[in-house]
Order: C-alpha cells, then structure tokens, then sequence
C-alpha cells in the first residue's frame, strides 16, 4: 500500500496491525509514518508520544540508542513541519542526552532557532559547525542568514556588500585553507573589488595547476560585466608571465607550468564566449607548451565540438584517452564525443573497455548506464535508424521503472532499522522521480521516433519488390535478412513497450 500510495489503506492497515501487536516497536512507528505520509503529521506526532509512553525512563539500552535517536530526530522534524517550533526546541533540550547523532542534532537546533528569529543563538551554532567544517556552503548561507545578510536573486545594497566584505574577511583569517571563504565573495562584489577578489582567488590556482578552475568560476559568466572583468584580469595575467615569468606586481617567478595553466584557462574563457577561432589558438599554444597533460586534449575536444566539428572532437577525445587508458573518466568522455560524432560501434567498442563484462554491451544496461543510452539513442536517430533508436530510449524509461520498484527492499527495512527521515525522504523522492532530466530526454526521444514512424509509413509491398528487383541477388538477399531481424527487433520493442 505503500508502494502504491494507497496512504488511506496503508493507516488502515498499520492500525490494524499496532491492534493486534502492539508490543511491537515496528507497529507504532508505522502507525505514525502512515500518518505523515498521509500528511496528518499532528496525529503522527500523538503516536509517537503514545509510544514513548509505553517506555521505562532508562530507555533504550545501549544497543538500541541509536535507533531510538534516530526516532525522537524524526518526531522533531515532525514538530516542526506541523509550525511547532518552541514545542519541537523544548524536545531537543529534553532529549538531547538520548540522541546519538549529534551534527544532525545541532544542523536541525540551529534550523529551528533561525525560523524562531533568535538569530544570535543559531550563529553561534553554525559557526560552531562552521569549525568543523569550513567549506560547508549551507553553513555559510545559514551564517549570512543569520546576520541578515542573503538575498534569494543575489542583489545586495552597498551597506550589504560591505558588511558582507568584511564578514568573509573576517572567515578569511579565521579558515585561511578553506575555498569556500574565497569564492562566495566573487558572486557578490562588483567592480574592482571584484577584480581585486578574482586576481586574489585565481593566482594561487593558476601556480599549483587547478584544472577544474574555470568551472568553478563558469557561474560569474551569468553577469556580462563580471565576464568582461574575468577577461581583463586573464590576459593581464597571461601577458605579465609570457613577459617576466611572473604575476603582476610580484617579483616571484612563477614555475614554467603556470603558463601553461593560464593559457588553458584563457582558453576556456574565450570557448564559453563562443570565440572559437581564439580558443583553438591558446589551447594549442598550451599542447605546444605541455604535451603531455591530458586536460589540454580534453579542453580542444570539448572546443572543437562546441564549434561543431564533432569529428575531430571525437578523434582529440580518443587521444586523451589513449594517454591514460585507467582513467574512467577520460574513458567515458570519449565515449560521449564518439556517439555526438555518430560513430555508434566505436563508441561500443569503447565503452566497454570498462565493464565487467569486457564483451558485453548489456552489462552497460544492467549498470543503468543512462547517459550512454540516452546520446546512442539520439545519434540512432539521427541516423535515421528508429528502431535502435526507440530502443535505447525504452531501456531508460525501463530504469525509472526498475528504481520505482526497488522502493519494496525498504518498507520495511527502514521501519525496522528506525531510519525514518531518510526513509520519508526517499518516499517524497521517488514522487518526484519522473521529473528528472533524463526521464524526459528519454520520453521526448521516443515520441519523436513514434511521431516519425506515423509520418513516415512504410512502402507498399510492391513498391519494394520493385525496388529490390533492381538488385543484385546478393545485395538483395543481404537487404532480405535486414529488414527481417529489423521487424523482430520492432515486434520486440512493441512486446516490452506494452507489457
């Protein structure tokens, strides 16, 4: 029932069953989550209170501490989904002894206190968290918070800007190693403090050779004005080491790779720019620099297929792979730039290179591998073969369905194991699980294989006795043995489309 979402049957069901075991732990708590489900959390937050008091005052033993922390968490969720938020804080206090884990402890405390308005008492909790861990971008933005200081669309007043200049100014000394501290700034400042931030952000890694770099500053090409700062400061940059192998105003040099890493990086700048004449430039200067790192021949496959010449992207992907055939990543990359090139059976042949199987292109299915199934279903298409085409798109609608029924391996595995916040959590998800990208990229592929088979009818029997007559024996009979695997392959895509 609750596979099926059938919550009026399922509360039913589960009183039924707290009334014939009610010694039993498992019934009240799916009493009370048949509840929730069936959002009538008040009732679900009254069941668990009639449980705890069915329990002694030195509950639980230690073995079971956990489970039941992890079960009074859950009722605090519940308070305060319910609006209860100085009942649910009054709880915490009470039970904070019994609850084991502790982060999610103080996370949820300091949630509640936020909502409260008592703002002064959640910093401090979440500048406690903050200690442990600095990189944590929900307990920056919670932090801000706080302070009064987040904005939903990113616009901030001068006095905002400034307070919150000086607040991760303030982080910065504090957690000098953490990224997070440096780079929150870039999305808020503007104008020269925002080149001085970027110059102050990018230098350091530029020197130790960060490849991710650009993707970590792509969201600043949001704002056309920060773009046109970034290309400033990166030719600035490029110039002052070609010249003096070293950064503006230092005197340092820096290491010969430095070069090398900031040609990329100008060359990525221009590529999202769709300037890929200047692109292609700066990153074969690079290769010409470096040629052994992998990245640079991964950066002009990614170039050159964002100007269109899939082709040798794919072939500049190929390469890279070659260079490091352990590398899954590079594997995959290869793969994806080979199937937008149309070369389906080297992509195949490629990709299996790293499934159990080595021979085995179902292992690819049996591994939900959806990316792959998705860009071999469209190059199919585009191809003009529908068939394989409807059939890489059927095998991932297939995933969804298959993730849809694995729900059945925890209904009751959760109510025992009294991870219940995880539990809903995973209920509320698979709700929403066919709108994800992939389920609709595979949805609209396979509706416009239907719509070009009805557009598209096929050709009388006559006319293609016709047309084969026009054959030679062998080709005809070649062509003969096609078109009846072909119209097996449809009758069993139909076959598993149906049933």
């Amino acid at each position: 029932q609750a596979q099926m979402r059938d919550l009026s049957g399922f509360v039913e069901t589960r009183q039924q069953l707290l009334t014939l075991k009610p010694n039993h732990r498992m019934n009240w708590i799916g009493f009370a989550v048949s509840h929730h489900l069936s959002s009538n959390s008040s009732k679900a937050i009254e069941v668990l209170e009639a449980y705890e008091g069915t329990l002694e005052d030195d509950y639980p033993p230690e073995n079971e501490r956990y489970e039941h922390g992890e079960m009074l968490l859950y009722k605090i969720s519940l308070l305060e989904e319910c609006g209860m938020l100085d009942r649910a804080l009054q709880e915490m206090h009470k039970m904070e002894s019994k609850i084991v884990d502790k982060l999610s402890f103080r996370e949820q405390m300091a949630c509640i206190l936020l909502k409260l308005g008592r703002f002064e008492e959640a910093e401090k909790i979440y500048r406690s968290l903050l200690f442990m861990n600095p990189d944590n971008y929900k307990y920056l933005i919670a932090v801000q918070k706080c302070l009064g200081l987040y904005s939903e669309n990113g616009q901030y007043s001068a006095d905002d800007v400034e307070r919150l200049s000086a607040l991760y100014n303030s982080l910065k000394k504090e957690y000098s190693w953490s990224s997070a501290v440096k780079r929150i700034p870039l999305d808020f400042l503007e104008g020269e403090k925002f080149l001085e931030a970027a110059d102050n952000y990018v230098r350091p890694l530029l020197t130790k050779g960060v490849p991710s770099l650009f993707s970590d500053l792509s969201p600043l090409y949001e704002h056309p004005g920060k773009a046109n700062i970034l290309e400033q400061l990166f030719l600035k940059l490029e110039d002052s080491i070609r010249t003096s192998g070293c950064f503006p105003g230092s005197s340092q040099i820096e290491p010969p790779s430095t070069l090398m890493w900031t040609l990329l990086l100008v060359s990525q700048h221009y590529d999202r720019r769709s300037q890929y004449d200047i692109a292609l430039d700066k990153i074969d200067e690079a290769i010409l620099h470096t040629p052994t790192v992998i990245d640079l021949y991964s950066i002009k496959g990614n170039i050159l297929q964002h100007a269109g010449n899939f082709s040798a992207a794919a072939a500049l992907a190929d390469e890279a792979r070659s260079m490091d055939l352990a590398d899954r990543y590079l594997n995959s990359e290869c793969v994806m730039q080979m199937l937008q090139a149309d070369q389906v059976g080297l992509a195949e042949k490629t990709a299996v290179l790293f499934t159990k199987d080595g021979d085995q292109h179902n292992n690819l299915h049996d591994m939900q591998c959806m990316w792959y199934e998705l860009a071999s279903g469209e190059s199919y298409f585009r191809q003009g073969d529908l068939g394989r085409a409807l059939k890489n798109f059927l095998a991932v609608e297939k995933h969804y369905t298959d993730m849809t029924e694995d729900q059945f391996d925890f209904h009751s595995y959760c109510l025992r194991k009294m991870t219940l916040r995880a539990y809903v959590s995973m209920l509320k998800f698979q709700d929403r699980l066919h709108a994800h990208e992939y389920f609709h990229k595979a949805a609209a592929g396979a509706i416009r294989c239907y719509m070009k088979l009805h557009d598209s009818p096929l050709k009388s029997s006559a006319e293609e006795n016709d047309e084969l007559s026009k054959l030679p024996a062998a080709q005809r009979k070649k062509l003969r043995q096609k078109q009846k695997k072909a119209e097996a392959r449809a009758k069993r895509v139909t076959y598993r489309t149906l049933f």
